[in-house]
């Protein structure tokens, strides 16, 4: 008998102009925990939805589920099989419960005037976040969760269909640290059951926790599978992308400035309290913390779409109340938001009108009408600069990948010539050598002049990037660190204990915070 669940052999997937993936194979284990790697355009993605039945592969592609030859042609073939795809995107309906969006799929009855079993919808969702040990009303909207609790509810449903192989992409990006070690207990259980993972992720320190081999893609082709003990960090980085990623901050470090934004006691009730600090110009200032301590709260509120608040706020020297994004805009600040997709980008819209979108009014002629040649000019003028791929100013936003996305968000904001810029999460859910462009990207802006404000919930990014560090804690910040002493012990000791450990130095807490 077999001892390989899932067994798919010269996969290939041809798009218009583009071959996604060229013979392909995949093979997973039963009860393993299969890390699926590479590069954001590496062909992951088409992968997973061909295994989910949304695409049909290229003639020649081989099955193999439970040691016997299958068809996926549709989504509702995988499902049947026990595969369940948990997608980076949350497909969660937000005006209805908990319970409704667990147990939505399952109800095998299909009379046209079934009655709905409550008490089972009910029972079968607190089971299934019984295992995840996430307490929350199931009978909640989900319009009313945060984002790291909706990528436990999607988690959830998942489990509730008793799948036999379950595919996660990238189910960290929005959880805690503490919600990430209780998510590696619920894979744990799932292993010992018998179920099969595949795990798509980023962020490679995990990857090395939770995963039992590797399959890495590259350029829509198959590299190899290895043993995870075959692996290190250095070694999977050079087999994702062809080469090595280098990066060095101090390479492209520049003076810090004259002082651009000055905080003093913001507070708004329920989201941050008595938050104070300087931006200088050249200085990238990281801001982390917890899921729920108030970092994009914070940001929303500099750029004025979180509102009212009191206390004050200096922008060069001058005191300014920001009432409304446009009003941000016209003071030099730009916000990039942790979800690209919901809240950076209009993905049915094309790249140009994207990047143009912040500063339509500056391209309109006497007419009040777009100067077009202008809008594609100024395009252009970012898809160079930022390397945006492919190079196809009226291609859809929505159908690149996420590191190219960022980009262009990037790019939409850069648009504006501002002088403050904050991004939060500016590579979540992005491959290593698209985060490692960024991170290049964000030093460089800082060195001719920008103040840059980064939140980030990924501890390593904060030390890559930033001059200075803030932690937030309970919508406060608990500490600060100038980058020499900080370290991932001293960040989380501020974000857990709102201290450090006695044997650390850093910056003394307030004793307000203290308390």
């Amino acid at each position: 008998m077999s001892d390989f669940l899932l067994q798919m052999t010269n996969v290939s997937k041809t798009f218009p102009g583009v071959k996604a993936l060229d013979s392909v194979q995949l093979e997973v284990k039963k009860g393993e925990v299969h890390a699926l790697i590479g590069e954001n355009g590496a062909g992951k993605s088409t992968l997973i939805k061909i295994l989910a039945g949304i695409y049909r592969p290229d003639p020649g592609a081989k099955f193999y589920f439970e040691g016997k030859e299958a068809e996926i042609q549709k989504p509702i073939d995988a499902t049947l099989k026990g595969i369940s795809i948990i997608y980076q995107d949350l497909s969660l309906f937000s005006n209805l419960s908990v319970a409704e969006n667990i147990y939505i799929g399952r109800d095998s009855d299909k009379k046209p005037w079934k009655k709905i079993r409550w008490k089972e919808m009910e029972d079968t969702a607190k089971r299934a976040l019984k295992e995840l040990e996430f307490e929350i009303d199931v009978h909640t909207p989900v319009e009313k969760l945060s984002i790291a609790q909706q990528q436990l509810i999607e988690i959830a449903r998942a489990l509730a269909f008793d799948s036999k192989l379950i595919v996660m992409d990238e189910p960290t990006s929005s959880l805690s640290a503490g919600e990430v070690e209780k998510l590696y207990k619920v894979i744990k259980k799932l292993k010992d059951r018998g179920i099969s993972i595949i795990f798509v992720s980023h962020k490679l320190k995990e990857l090395f926790t939770v995963s039992d081999r590797f399959t890495i893609l590259r350029d829509g082709k198959y590299v190899g599978t290895y043993e995870t003990e075959e692996l290190d960090e250095d070694k999977l980085i050079t087999l994702m992308v062809g080469r090595q990623i280098l990066y060095n901050k101090n390479m492209v470090k520049g003076k810090t400035g004259k002082t651009l934004l000055e905080l003093n006691g913001l507070s708004k009730e329920g989201n941050f309290k008595d938050i104070s600090f300087e931006l200088k110009a050249g200085e990238v200032l990281g801001i982390t913390g917890l899921v729920g301590s108030g970092r994009t709260e914070l940001a929303q509120a500099i750029f004025g779409v979180n509102r009212p608040y009191d206390g004050s706020m200096k922008i060069n020297g001058v005191s300014t109340k920001i009432n409304s994004s446009e009003h941000a805009v016209k003071q030099g600040i730009a916000y990039i938001p942790e979800s690209r997709k919901t809240q950076g980008l209009i993905l049915r819209q094309s790249i140009i009108n994207n990047i143009s979108l912040p500063v339509l009014k500056q391209l309109r002629n006497k007419f009040k009408l777009i100067k077009r040649k202008e809008e594609v000019k100024l395009a252009d003028h970012y898809m160079k600069t930022l390397d945006v791929r492919p190079s196809l100013p009226k291609r859809a936003a929505g159908d690149l990948s996420g590191g190219n996305q960022q980009k262009v968000v990037i790019g939409k904001w850069l648009s504006t010539k501002p002088q403050i810029l904050i991004i939060d999460e500016p590579t979540n859910g992005i491959d290593i050598g698209a985060k490692s462009e960024i991170h290049k990207l964000m030093r460089e802006l800082a060195a001719e002049g920008m103040g840059i404000i980064v939140i980030s919930s990924e501890l390593p990014e904060v030390l890559a990037v930033s001059d200075r560090i803030l932690v937030m804690r309970h919508g406060r910040i608990a500490g600060e660190l100038g980058i020499e002493e900080a370290t991932q012990e001293n960040i989380m000791n501020y974000a857990l204990l709102g201290s450090q450990s006695p044997s650390k130095k850093g910056l003394p807490l307030k004793e307000e915070v203290r308390a």
